[in-house]
């Protein structure tokens, strides 16, 4: 009996730092923890001209919303997910141990890996009874791994133990040719810590990975220091995934024109502008809030939102809206009351608002002559590693409910690439501050002569 060649293929959401897996013999398909988007999937099965039988999922996830049950019942495929997990919809329950065929030579075998969540399932593949690699979710990443404390702080120190036993039980269940194949990590909040690897095999990460080559006790200690700050749409995830999402609506909002518009912000609403930082910067409307689609546009729109409250998308062409919406409903916010196309020309009734943008070298020149506040809106960890001396901390996601707090005078704003301080910046610009956005690598600071203050500075006075 000849068998197919196996393909496993990856489905990148580079924005939340995530993948989804299709796995074929060239008839039949699996999937692992696919994106709320399921038309990626669907289209990449039908350009192999395989079918999906099978979706995993290996947990109930904290940083999207799934396109598990959706593409079940779309293809008629199994859905399966953890028996221990409390959901409102039908799945095929799946236990640790538990092994299913897929097709004629793929097999499944689920493995208890606990860590991430408490329920949380890796799946080995083995095609005509060799291993070849494992599905890990969010338990054992590239060099790291999942985070334990997205359940909340009293559950975290059992998490991180458990999810250090879970990665070693996959180090020794799985032989070193094993490929890792992880949910998280690529620049998710979900990692605990960040990679630049793009593949790996359980033989690497048993040499590099903290997880395998430390103590427990070194382990734990290491990783609970390093947890910082994660997005507070997660809160939403659980429950959204619990209760089994729906396929997507990703029809166009409906057109909104300036007086609409107008109206929208003086609600109390949000109005998105999704152009670049620069464009933003250059001509807006006063009012609308700067996302730049070319960044972590959900993840920061989905952190700093009030849950529920009515959005409108501004683009330059009908594909940016789109991408927006796209990104949008992976966190759960379904659909925007309206979008509107073009320029800020198009979307204002009053003259643009402006503000300049600059470089930490001229900060740096500036605060000769005369005194400016630095807003610096890193994360408080990030800020505590190494800071412009003198600079105030608001982090980018405490901002909108503390422009109040931002002290008088001239702002020049900045984070560690000019994202955030983008997105910083249209808040202040709403709130009709006077500002200077800093686009620049914060790793020009001390270059650009600024004094900066260290953990190991602190003691000098």
């Amino acid at each position: 009996m000849t068998h197919h060649e196996l393909e496993i293929l990856t489905i990148e959401t580079p924005t939340l730092g995530d993948r989804s897996y299709l796995v074929h013999d060239g008839e039949v398909a699996f999937v692992v923890d696919p994106q709320r988007d399921i038309d990626r999937v669907l289209g990449l099965a039908e350009s192999a001209g395989v079918r999906i039988t099978h979706v995993f999922e290996t947990h109930i996830h904290n940083d999207y919303v799934t396109g598990g049950l959706a593409l079940a019942e779309r293809t008629g495929a199994r859905y399966l997910v953890n028996a221990e997990d409390d959901v409102s919809f039908d799945r095929t329950p799946i236990r640790a141990g538990a092994e299913l065929s897929v097709g004629d030579g793929m097999v499944v075998r689920a493995i208890a890996t606990p860590g991430h969540t408490f329920t949380h399932l890796s799946y080995a593949l083995a095609h005509d009874g060799e291993p070849v690699g494992v599905f890990t979710g969010g338990s054992l990443l590239f060099g790291a791994t999942g985070r334990p404390d997205l359940l909340g702080p009293d559950r975290t120190d059992e998490l991180v133990r458990l999810q250090y036993a879970s990665a070693h039980r996959l180090a020794d269940e799985l032989p070193d040719s094993a490929d890792v194949f992880p949910t998280h990590g690529f620049g998710s909040f979900c990692s605990a810590s960040q990679s630049e690897a793009t593949a790996s095999t359980i033989g690497q990460e048993r040499k590099s990975n903290p997880v395998l080559t430390e103590s427990e006790e070194d382990y734990v200690r290491e990783l609970l220091a390093g947890l910082d700050a994660f997005p507070a749409y997660y809160a939403h995830m659980g429950p959204a995934n619990a209760a089994g999402p729906t396929a997507p609506d990703l029809s166009p909002p409906h057109r909104a024109d300036a007086g609409e518009l107008r109206r929208r912000i003086e609600a109390g609403e949000w109005v998105v502008d999704l152009r670049n930082r620069t464009a933003f910067a250059a001509g807006h409307a006063p009012g609308t809030l700067n996302f730049g689609i070319d960044g972590q546009f959900s993840t920061y729109l989905g952190w700093l939102i009030e849950w529920g409250t009515p959005l409108t998308l501004l683009g330059e062409t009908e594909e940016q809206v789109a991408e927006a919406q796209r990104e949008l409903v992976r966190i759960g916010i379904d659909r925007p009351e309206a979008s509107a196309t073009g320029s800020p020309q198009d979307w204002s009734t009053e003259p643009l608002g402006t503000f300049p943008v600059a470089t930490f070298a001229e900060l740096s020149k500036v605060r000769h002559h005369r005194p400016v506040v630095v807003l610096d809106v890193r994360r408080k960890q990030e800020f505590e590693e190494a800071r412009i001396e003198g600079a105030v901390n608001i982090p980018i996601h405490e901002l909108p409910r503390r422009v109040a707090e931002v002290p008088e005078g001239e702002v020049w704003v900045h984070c560690a690439g000019g994202y955030r301080a983008s997105v910083a910046a249209s808040f202040l610009a709403a709130a009709r501050r006077e500002l200077v956005a800093i686009d620049d690598s914060f790793d020009n600071a001390e270059s650009a002569g600024l004094h900066l203050v260290t953990h190991e500075t602190k003691g000098e006075r």
